[in-house]
Formats: C-alpha cells, structure tokens, sequence
C-alpha cells in the first residue's frame, strides 16, 4: 500500500476513534439514550475489510457495530444523531446505537442477537448467487458468536453452496465478560473451526489495517471467483468495557496495557513514517478528521427530534405499515 492510500485508511480509522469518543462524551451528558458498545480499538478491521470491498458489497454487522457503518458511507453526524434519537439520525431515531443500518451504501444493519446475523448473509449471498451480480456478503462477528449455533449453521450451508460470504470473527478475546478462552476448547475459536466445514481459516492482526485489507481482498477475489466461503480471524481488543455500563475490570492490568500498545492508529501512524510521510502530513489528517466530528457533534445536537407521526412508518419495503396478505 502506498503512502496516499494509506494516509486515507489512517483517517478514516481517526474519525472512527473520534466519533466513538464523542459517542461516550455525550453519554457520560445523558443525550444518548440507552447503552452503547463502542468499537474504540478495532477500526483496522472496519476500514481494512471496507477498501478491500466493492461498494454494491454486503456488509452485516453486531451491535458493536458503529465503526463498520462508518466505513461503509454512513457520517459521523448520522451515526451521533441515531444515538441520540434524533430526525436526522440514520435510522431516523428508530435504530439507536445497536441497529444502524444503510441499506444504500450496502450497511445491511446492525444486530443486537448474537450470531443471528450470520444466516442473514449466508442468504444475501445467496441472493447475489442467483443475480449474478458477484456482490460479496460479509459478517463481521465476535469471538462469543462462535460458541452459538447459528454460526456452525450458517458455515455449513455455505460451504455445501459455496456461496461468495466472508466471515470475519473480530476476536477482542472476550465475549461480553467472559474470556472465550476459557469456555472454548480451541485456541481460535473462527480459524480453527472453520476445516470441520470444509472452509479455509486464516488469523489476521485485526489491528494493522494494511494486513486486514490485504486479507480480505484475498479472501474476496477467491469467493467472486467460485471457490466459496472462508473464515478470518481478527485479533483485536476493544478499548472500552462491554458496554457503557461495564468498566471492564476484570481484564488484567498488563493485557491492557499490552494491547493499547497495540493500538490501530499507532501502527498505522508507524507505516506512515516508515513510508517518508511527514508528521504535518499527518497532523493534517488529524485536524481534518477532528474537525469532521466537531461539526457533525454540533450538527446533531442542533437537529429535532423525531415527529411521532412517523413511528410506524417504515415497516414494509414500500415504507408504510398497512398489513397486506
């Protein structure tokens, strides 16, 4: 990757940063309401995997899923202005932070039910199948999804159709609270499961963005190809606890000290001067990147709030909400 492209991935991994930082700026002021699940730390994986992908592409993601909306299109002021439940807001304040979805940039939503994503793009892809667009269906998910059943499932079918669908595990080593260590006989839970259905399994460093894209384009030009499904394994670590409520105290001091040494931005920063770029070259990035979020902050907390009258709006395909048979 050269510098030029490479700055781009670095500054779309920092309005990321910012705009999960604003996130939990305006929750500790009570204007979002609900929880979040920040993605703070794992942006290589979003911006990596996302230039790595066509734009018709399909993308499923979890209710940590903020990063990867913004990757595929959605603004920093959408997104805020979902959080806080606002008109101008991506899902026009009927999503919030676990459901942001745009279907016009290939964002094929958010979900709150672990693994339950995962047949819902065995089926998208399935869709591009019987189109014969080669559009690609990829379902990022966590390290937790992989003790679910829907995950085994959505393998299995896939590899017996060979059907263009990535599945990309963001392993941030824990699975809400708990270690998937210590609940999970092999050492990777994605990779290493992933020859029982016949399917290729690679480990990525979910941190370097360069290595992510790499991974994926590989990975995807296989499955437009007509050799079918494969897994990656994304290591990564996420910043913040669970959730807004969790403080995350139960991961040891040095692992987090280890991991945010680690850091998505870091790295990146590091192949920028490897490559000859100037520190004002990315200071530049930096400004630009915090100036985008200053204004979509402002812009979101200045826009109104949702009118009533559009609650049951939105329920079909047509937009409306009359029952049909």
């Amino acid at each position: 990757m050269d510098a030029t492209a490479l700055l781009d991935r670095y500054e779309r991994m920092n309005i990321i940063r910012r705009t999960e930082k604003a996130a939990h700026d305006l929750f500790l002021q009570g204007l979002v309401k609900g929880t979040t699940h920040l993605a703070a730390g794992q942006e290589a994986i979003a911006v990596g995997a996302s230039a790595a992908l066509r734009p018709d592409d399909y993308v499923f993601a979890t209710y940590r899923g903020h990063h990867h909306a913004l990757a595929r299109g959605a603004t920093p002021e959408e997104c805020l202005a979902e959080l806080m439940s606002r008109a101008t807001g991506l899902c026009r304040a009927k999503g919030g932070s676990m459901h942001l979805t745009k279907a016009a940039t290939g964002m094929l939503g958010s979900y709150a039910i672990v693994g339950a994503h995962l047949p819902m793009a065995v089926g998208a892809a399935w869709s591009a199948r019987l189109r014969g667009t080669e559009q690609l269906a990829v379902a990022f998910f966590g390290d937790g999804a992989t003790n679910i059943g829907a995950f085994h499932e959505s393998l299995n079918l896939a590899a017996v159709w060979k059907l263009p669908v990535l599945f990309v595990c963001e392993n941030n080593l824990y699975m809400e609270y708990t270690p998937i260590a210590d609940v999970t006989a092999v050492p990777r839970p994605a990779a290493d499961r992933a020859p029982a259905h016949g399917i290729p399994g690679e480990v990525v460093d979910g941190n370097d963005v360069v290595a992510v894209e790499e991974a994926v384009g590989r990975l995807a030009r296989r499955a437009r190809a007509g050799d079918g499904p494969a897994v990656l394994e994304a290591e990564t670590y996420r910043h913040f606890g669970h959730s807004r409520t969790d403080p995350a105290a139960y991961r040891p001091a040095e692992e987090v000290e280890r991991w945010l040494k680690h850091d998505p931005l870091d790295l990146a920063r590091g192949r920028l001067a490897e490559l000859g770029v100037h520190e004002e070259t990315v200071a530049g990035a930096d400004e630009r990147a915090r100036a985008v979020v200053e204004r979509a902050v402002a812009a979101a907390k200045a826009a109104p709030p949702p009118d009533p009258r559009e609650a049951l709006t939105d329920v079909w395909a047509d937009g409306g909400a009359a029952w049909r048979t």
